[in-house]
């Protein structure tokens, strides 16, 4: 064998390089084109055409006429249902969201704490996260009944038989009791994204606290909080943006009555939409579009009001 035949064979970099990068965006594409298509199938395109056709009077076999900024000009002046339904939305948006991110830190902190029987209340508070809205509607429903439910028959066994309500039937107490229920249901979820931040906190920060004779409330306050406002602000985000967008459980429990009493955005959308003989497509469009852009600017406001202006370094 000569010395020639002993020499390894070269191959051209430049061609080598070139067949990794075909190869390699070969590749990209094959994963990108199919999320790509399906995300402008199901949501880009649902999405302008929602916005198109609330320009429209749209009949159910597609037939439309234009009419500009006609359905919007409606809704704002003129439509009171809606209003109630944005009231009602408010409400349960404001109040639910508070109440839920507060209550979800304070089951955190007593199971951090080493509460009693601490595994056996963290399943039991987080066992109702699992459990599908129409589940925890019916149960809830049979729980309100004014005449077998339970909430009525407790107050009639320890005497309080005069506080008994019809709870989903009384325009003042319906959407408190539906808002009960869409608490019992998410306050598990808080509770453990938030125990997660704190087994995550600094044991430095938490024992020098200790040793500087930091009371329990103080520590929670100038210690533990500011250094959970990243994650209390994105709980706070998504339950805003839940609550704002609240359907199937009202739709369940109430439908939205009685009244208008628990009427939410969402209900109402689909009531014009589907619930109506009002043939017109185009307005519950107009109220989906419009809600939406609401939405996206009071998450928007609340990202700047709560934005965490100094970066905590441990």
């Amino acid at each position: 064998m000569t010395a020639s035949e002993l020499q390894p064979v070269r191959t051209d970099d430049g061609l080598a390089s070139q067949g990794a990068r075909q190869t390699s965006r070969a590749t990209l594409l094959a994963f990108v084109v199919p999320a790509v298509a399906i995300f402008v199938l199901f949501t880009l395109y649902p999405v302008l055409r929602t916005i198109w056709n609330s320009t429209q009077t749209l009949g159910p076999m597609g037939n439309g006429t234009f009419v500009g900024l006609q359905n919007f000009e409606e809704i704002l002046f003129r439509d009171k249902t809606f209003w109630k339904a944005v009231s009602n939305t408010a409400i349960f948006t404001i109040v639910g969201t508070i109440a839920d991110v507060a209550g979800g830190l304070l089951l955190a902190l007593c199971l951090y704490a080493g509460a009693p029987m601490s595994r056996t209340l963290r399943v039991i508070w987080f066992t109702p996260v699992l459990m599908s809205y129409v589940v925890v509607g019916i149960i809830w429903t049979w729980l309100y009944d004014y005449d077998w439910g339970l909430i009525n028959h407790i107050l009639r066994w320890i005497g309080l038989g005069a506080l008994e309500q019809s709870w989903l039937g009384d325009p003042n107490t319906a959407l408190w009791a539906v808002l009960v229920t869409h608490l019992w249901k998410w306050l598990g979820f808080n509770m453990i994204i938030c125990l997660a931040a704190l087994s995550a906190l600094p044991k430095e920060v938490l024992g020098a606290a200790e040793l500087d004779a930091c009371g329990w409330w103080a520590k929670l306050v100038y210690v533990i909080t500011p250094m959970l406002w990243p994650t209390l602000l994105n709980l706070t985000v998504l339950s805003f943006i839940g609550k704002m967008m609240m359907f199937d459980l009202v739709w369940i429990m109430t439908g939205g009555g009685p009244l208008w009493a628990t009427e939410t955005v969402s209900t109402y959308v689909y009531k014009r939409a589907f619930n109506w003989n009002t043939f017109n497509l185009g307005y519950p469009s107009a109220i989906a579009v419009l809600w939406s852009g609401m939405i996206i600017a009071f998450v928007l406001l609340m990202m700047r009001l709560f934005r965490q202006r100094e970066r905590l370094e441990f």
